[in-house]
């Protein structure tokens, strides 16, 4: 079922695209530590990529990048985790959701759950051949596959859930 919604496109000039980026930031700050009080948590709900699919496809790609790329640097920056080891791997496939999802809300134009579904694949496709070049082990690189399928599952239903929940704002 599709949704007709407002999607924006907020640029860096806005105050408001610094006003949901905190928001988002601060939901992927929050969510991963709930999900790291779990054995395995991060590697299996991939949390840190939830929120960067909301801001940026209800945002755009503006607000998303930020989300992206200040998560997870704040995140190892207080909790140290994501290790700063994988952080580069973990800001790649952050920035490839944020532009996935925009241009996933840009082509549909409403929230859909087949666009979210494209936007999560397409991440986790081009992420993991990145993630096998930066680190040469290919069965590390699909560790999100499939460690961390139930986290895909819930970006894709959740995240398409969340959307709806915010058709009105």
């Amino acid at each position: 079922m599709d949704t007709t919604v407002k999607l924006y496109s907020l640029s860096y000039k806005e105050s408001k695209t610094y006003l949901f980026a905190l928001i988002f930031i601060t939901g992927n700050i929050a969510l991963p530590q709930l999900c790291h009080l779990l054995p395995g948590g991060g590697l299996t709900w991939l949390p840190i990529y939830f929120f960067t699919l909301i801001a940026a496809y209800k945002y755009g790609i503006g607000v998303g990048l930020l989300t992206a790329i200040v998560s997870p640097l704040v995140n190892s920056l207080l909790f140290g985790m994501p290790p700063a080891a994988v952080l580069p791997v973990i800001i790649v496939k952050s920035v490839l959701l944020a532009a996935g999802a925009a241009y996933a809300a840009h082509l549909s134009g409403k929230i859909s759950f087949l666009a979210i579904l494209a936007a999560v694949l397409a991440y986790q496709a081009v992420g993991t051949l990145v993630e096998w070049a930066i680190v040469a082990d290919f069965s590390r690189a699909l560790k999100d596959l499939t460690a961390g399928y139930p986290g895909l599952l819930v970006q894709i239903f959740a995240g398409y859930a969340v959307l709806r929940a915010l058709v009105k704002v």
